[in-house]
């Protein structure tokens, strides 16, 4: 039984490192890869509550359609 829950924990750690790998190898910018021009948020509901870490953009232009990181705000507290 302790040699199936090892097998078991390593097959997680395994999907753990390559999902951490792929979700970084996500583009953040909200310009095409392809030609450059900004991109346009395509809203689903249903991978907004299953993945709320990534979104769906979509290229006017070229017709690129993938997934990107949303990108950090940068919110600046200055109290004076």
């Amino acid at each position: 039984m302790i040699v199936v829950v090892v097998l078991f924990a390593t097959v997680l750690l395994r999907a753990a490192i390559v999902l951490t790998f792929v979700y970084l190898m996500l583009p953040t910018k909200r310009v095409c890869p392809r030609c450059g021009e900004p991109l346009t948020l395509i809203k689903h509901s249903i991978m907004r509550r299953v993945l709320p870490v990534v979104e769906h953009r979509w290229c006017l232009e070229c017709g690129w359609s993938g997934v990107v990181r949303p990108p950090q705000s940068r919110v600046i507290n200055r109290t004076t």
